[in-house]
């Protein structure tokens, strides 16, 4: 995509972050942003207008979706051409996150228009941080297909990734998806976060083999994120776990763990420093070390 140079003259393209459920959620910069923009551009102008009549806010909408995106984005980047400001907002948490918006952003990139982010709450962070799971690196993968032929191929792509992975589900695909998770990635610790910062907000932990069963028999309600912890991961290392390790340097062991359990070298390493207690960057830094003196 070619950028243009910024124009001084356009309005400004606010991509704007709502609440994901409590409508306490958004930032004082999102509630002064959607009362001095000209237009609100909004997946569903019903939903955005109980956000800003419980915040006082009278801003005009406009509906943007994926039906009328093609249409509606050069509608508003006329708009923004005439120096009018837009907020881009979706119904739930960050624009273009799983939701429409990416044609309107690229198109005003493209004609020069400033677009300026105003972050917020974020149903992905948000369980990310209530799953108990490794935080330090992880991979948003979206929502999984609903065909079960192609869910399965696209958990295939990701059964070598050594990052937690986060992605969203419709409740009624949860218990398959769960299962067929188990099936591919293996049997691993994950967390389901449901209705977040909603009143029936619930967390449920455990592998993914219990969780499908315990959903197979409880169909779930609401919106779901669904956390999924790296390969090899547990809660605490096992006794065995432990025990190989005090006998074993850390790059025997992160060889052991690769031949014997089948992990990617990142997580073999990862699982190894914790069961040896020492942080994962200072690992890294040994096994170099030891490939050095043996190269």
């Amino acid at each position: 995509m070619s950028e243009a140079r910024p124009k001084t003259n356009t309005g400004r393209l606010f991509v704007v972050a709502t609440p994901i459920g409590n409508l306490e959620d958004i930032t004082l910069r999102a509630l002064r942003v959607l009362r001095e923009v000209r237009w609100v551009a909004c997946e569903d102008t019903r939903q955005t207008g109980k956000l800003l009549r419980h915040h006082g806010i009278g801003t005009r909408t406009v509906s943007y979706h994926e039906h009328n995106e093609r249409e509606r984005s050069g509608e508003l980047v006329a708009a923004l051409e005439r120096g009018e400001d837009v907020a881009l907002v979706s119904d739930a948490g960050t624009p273009l996150v799983s939701d429409p918006g990416f044609r309107l952003v690229g198109a005003a990139i493209a004609r020069g228009i400033r677009v300026v982010p105003v972050p917020g709450a974020s149903a992905v962070l948000g369980a990310l941080a209530a799953s108990g799971l490794p935080c330090e690196e992880f991979l948003y993968a979206g929502f999984l297909p609903a065909r079960r032929g192609e869910r399965r191929r696209a958990l295939e792509r990701l059964r070598t990734e050594a990052r937690t992975l986060v992605l969203f589900e419709a409740p009624h695909r949860l218990a398959g998806s769960l299962a067929d998770a188990a099936d591919v990635l293996g049997d691993r610790q994950a967390t389901v976060g449901r209705e977040l910062t909603k009143v029936y907000e619930e967390f449920r932990r455990g592998t993914l083999s219990q969780l499908a069963a315990h959903f197979a028999e409880t169909a779930p309600r609401g919106e779901i994120t669904l956390v999924i912890g790296p390969p090899g991961e547990a809660p605490e290392p096992s006794h065995a776990g432990a025990a190989a390790a005090a006998t074993a340097s850390l790059p025997e062991r992160v060889a052991e763990l690769v031949r014997t359990e089948g992990l990617p070298r990142n997580a073999a390493l990862k699982r190894a420093a914790r069961e040896l207690g020492i942080p994962r960057r200072e690992a890294y830094q040994r096994l170099l070390a030891e490939g050095r003196r043996h190269g």
